[in-house]
């Protein structure tokens, strides 16, 4: 029996942030991205909701034994489902999941839950390692709820799984923060 994959379009897209090595490039048609928060975490970040005419560029990744309790402890506030018609390079069909918030358990971010900036970053260097400056484009511009507060903590990092970004990077990011009209406080 094959493995479960998981699809990761937000921190998981930064290989540096998990231990999932056999990790590939996917395309998850129908959801689009979006900036959140939930009473089950402090700050906002990204969720997947159902888009028609959406897609997500991310990475998937198998599951060892469908041992899904590390991946649920750092998911804990979404809720894991299928991923239909995900997009990979598996020669074999594939059973995948995507983690999301279903619509009624989330809410827009504000001063009180904001965007981390470290957050940001990381998911950044995930998409520019991964899919280039092609790909930083297409994750701002495919993103919704940019007129989120982003709380700028590059100096003093809240994110557990925050990583160092060279100058080029963090120029990028800023970079698409004017381009998507965002901005980081703090």
């Amino acid at each position: 029996m094959q493995d479960p994959y998981f699809f990761g379009y937000g921190s998981l897209v930064n290989r540096a942030t998990h231990l999932y090595t056999s990790a590939y490039r996917a395309t998850l048609p129908g959801w689009r991205r979006i900036w959140r928060h939930t009473a089950l975490r402090p700050v906002a970040f990204l969720t997947a909701i159902p888009d028609g005419n959406g897609e997500i560029d991310g990475l998937m990744a198998p599951v060892p034994g469908a041992d899904w309790a590390a991946l649920d402890e750092r998911e804990h506030a979404y809720d894991r489902v299928p991923a239909h018609g995900l997009r990979h390079p598996v020669p074999d069909p594939v059973e995948a999941v995507v983690y999301t918030i279903p619509e009624g358990k989330h809410e827009k971010p504000d001063a009180a839950h904001p965007i981390l900036l470290s957050y940001l970053d990381v998911v950044v260097q995930g998409y520019l390692t991964e899919f280039g400056e092609d790909g930083v484009e297409r994750f701002f511009r495919t993103t919704g709820g940019w007129d989120a507060p982003i709380l700028n903590d590059r100096a003093e990092p809240i994110y557990p799984r925050h990583q160092t970004l060279s100058a080029p990077e963090r120029e990028l990011v800023d970079y698409w923060l004017g381009e998507v009209k965002a901005v980081a406080h703090g």
